[in-house]
């Protein structure tokens, strides 16, 4: 090889030892190449053993008969099997026969070279030429070269990307397993489990039904118009594992409690098939979700008459609805002020996304454990729902409650939360802030903090504002 070839493989080499994504590497290739050859096309298929295709670069990993013809899929198909037997296959184009010049060199319109991981065939590079060129044996050469360090690369960023997916299966399964230590609301722990699921298989939308006697009533998200999906669970039964539409586009898996079906998991593409890897890895998450399903059920029958919520240690939603009964009736009876707080954590979302549910139940923890320790003895705090608090301030005016919620709102801000060795997260809050009204009934003076928390996360958030009656 001459200068030129050699520090053409160079920048290829170097190209392949920093790039970590097989579309980039194939974008990347071509201009490199096209110092050299005039090419109209560069490639790279791999062969999927899931749905046994080839697959291609070319469309974010999108299988390679939505980019070639089918004709044209046919004809790679069978370069492929070509491949394992022989180390090029040149002008695969039908009309186009190999002209073979005695010095070795050929004429070719195309060249598709082979990756080869442990003696096997697993994908190749395809190369077409603009116009018929002749390959010279040191351009053969060059190429047996570089096709076998573009193998290494391609192996090794597939069964990384397959490590990562069992990765996150097995965090998943965890995750769901994990949800009921620290969740009992049934309706805060289906949308839990159907993000997991959804952040999992990423080509599909996933559907949660729970079954209510005979019909199915979505769950998570909050809709779905596909009739094929209603269509499908219709034929689901206790035998099933696992049903997919005809073209495996869509699948349900049967959520199973005591032998009797009490929902399903839709996977639902327009698009993508299910691949058998896929469906193995559904079945196993939809398993572990019915066994998380189940003792939510159980704990919900078990709390329901409970007063404190397990997380943060305090009042649930329903004893605070009793106490704010009692405190209206002493309000009204004494003729003394009643003020309550609203209050939610500020992107508390944010914190499950980044850093997984449970930093987000810490943060819960957190948050609870500051407003416990800066509230009065008499005061009332009580977790109202999700990362939303309320607090009832009895025998207090709307100027001592705003420096009650003030004291709140800084003393959460000032809190640093460490969630690693070396990273601390801080948090902050919004409040809402009302007094109770002559004229109020019990439930306006929460509604009224309520909004009040609204304006308060509308105008920037991390502040307390003070419910203003727009009527006077």
């Amino acid at each position: 090889m001459n200068t030129n070839d050699n520090f053409m493989l160079y920048k290829i080499f170097n190209l392949i030892c920093n790039c970590d994504n097989i579309e980039n590497l194939a974008e990347d290739l071509k201009p490199i190449f096209s110092d050299k050859y005039d090419l109209s096309e560069i490639n790279i298929l791999y062969y999927d053993e899931n749905i046994k295709k080839l697959k291609t670069v070319i469309k974010n990993f999108e299988p390679a008969q939505d980019y070639y013809s089918k004709e044209k899929m046919d004809i790679l198909n069978n370069i492929f099997n070509k491949l394992n037997l022989s180390n090029f296959v040149i002008n695969d184009d039908i009309d186009l026969p190999d002209d073979i010049f005695d010095n070795g060199s050929v004429i070719a319109k195309s060249l598709n070279l082979p990756l080869k991981y442990e003696n096997k065939t697993v994908g190749f590079l395809r190369l077409k030429f603009r116009n018929k060129i002749e390959l010279k044996q040191e351009d053969l050469k060059l190429f047996e070269i570089f096709s076998f360090n573009l193998s290494l690369k391609v192996i090794n960023i597939i069964l990384s990307k397959q490590i990562q997916v069992n990765s996150d299966f097995y965090k998943s399964m965890k995750d769901i397993a994990k949800i009921i230590e620290t969740q009992y609301d049934f309706q805060y722990i289906i949308p839990l489990i159907g993000e997991m699921i959804d952040k999992f298989v990423m080509n599909h939308l996933i559907y949660i039904f729970i079954k209510n006697e005979n019909s199915y009533n979505l769950y998570w998200p909050s809709a779905c118009w596909n009739k094929k999906v209603y269509e499908l669970i219709e034929q689901l039964s206790n035998e099933d594992e696992y049903i997919t539409t005809e073209d495996k586009k869509t699948g349900a898996f049967p959520l199973i409690s005591e032998g009797e079906i009490i929902g399903c998991i839709v996977a639902h593409s327009t698009i993508d098939k299910l691949t058998d890897e896929e469906i193995h890895y559904i079945v196993e998450l939809t398993k572990q979700s019915s066994i998380t399903i189940e003792r939510a059920n159980t704990y919900s029958e078990i709390l329901q008459n409970a007063t404190m919520d397990a997380l943060t240690g305090l009042n649930n939603r329903r004893q605070f609805e009793i106490r704010l009964s009692e405190q209206y009736s002493i309000a009204n009876r004494q003729d003394t002020p009643l003020c309550a707080i609203m209050t939610d954590i500020d992107f508390f979302k944010k914190f499950n996304d980044t850093y997984g549910h449970a930093i987000g139940d810490l943060v819960l923890k957190q948050t609870a454990s500051v407003i416990k320790n800066e509230l009065r003895e008499y005061d009332i705090p009580s977790r109202y729902g999700g990362e939303e608090f309320c607090i009832l301030l009895p025998q207090t005016n709307i100027e001592e409650a705003k420096i009650v919620a003030e004291r709140l709102r800084s003393a959460v801000e000032n809190m640093e939360l460490e969630i690693e060795s070396d990273k601390t997260i801080h948090v902050t809050i919004s409040v809402g802030l009302a007094q109770l009204d002559i004229k109020d009934i019990a439930e306006d003076l929460y509604m009224k903090a309520d909004k009040a928390l609204y304006d308060a996360k509308e105008s920037g958030r991390n502040k307390v504002v003070v419910y203003k009656n727009k009527g006077r």
